[in-house]
């Protein structure tokens, strides 16, 4: 499952996504609770990563909502309203990171398209009503069965079930924006083909929250 991504420029929101960033802010990398902006039908707004924040989960409680299994959107609790409210987003990045156990041990691998570009994937999103009386959203991206996958299969620990992101290709953005209908939509829930995605090792700083691969 991904937990970390790299969020794209305001130039590339502009140059490949067609809008404009507003005056929000964002890491370069984004883990659990970071804010990243989304697409929604209505425009883009920063959201923060996990559908459930850590803030608004009860104590002692710690779930891990950053992602949303396809295959149980409609009857978890945490997702079946927005998901049958079809309150889809798509979450624009750069790359996704996975880890790969090919050589024995954990590699960090940067996944993104061959050709380098940004790209977009599916997801769902929420409102919530905060504190001080201000409303904030959050998100989670949508993942499928990947078992057969030539390139996402390879990822993660042997034995695990392989899991990906759903990319969207560009021609579609509007259709699954503006989508009313949840089983239109699982229409849109399939693997982007290995030959135009690339994977390579990354060794980066330690990142601030965590470890990808607790």
């Amino acid at each position: 499952m991904c937990v970390n991504f790299q969020t794209p420029s305001p130039n590339q929101l502009r140059a490949f996504f067609a809008v404009e960033p507003g005056d929000g802010q964002w890491q370069d990398e984004a883990w659990q609770d970071y804010l990243a902006p989304i697409l929604t039908r209505d425009g883009v707004r920063l959201a923060s990563y996990g559908f459930i924040p850590k803030r608004h989960q009860p104590a002692g409680v710690r779930l891990s909502t950053m992602n949303a299994r396809a295959e149980t959107l409609g009857q978890l609790r945490s997702y079946r309203d927005a998901w049958h409210n079809c309150q889809l987003c798509l979450v624009p990045m750069r790359a996704f990171f996975e880890p790969c156990y090919e050589s024995g041990r954990a590699v960090r691998m940067r996944i993104g398209l061959a050709d380098g570009a940004p790209f977009a994937v599916a997801g769902l999103w929420r409102e919530w009503r905060e504190a001080d009386g201000s409303v904030s959203a959050s998100f989670t991206q949508i993942t499928i069965n990947a078992d057969h996958h030539p390139l996402m299969r390879r990822m993660h620990r042997p034995g695990d079930e392989k899991r990906t992101l759903v990319i969207v290709s560009p021609s579609q953005y509007d259709a699954w924006l503006n989508c009313r209908n949840p089983e239109t939509a699982r229409a849109f829930l399939a693997a982007w083909p290995a030959e135009f995605m690339a994977a390579e090792p990354e060794t980066p700083d330690p990142p601030l929250q965590g470890s990808l691969f607790d």
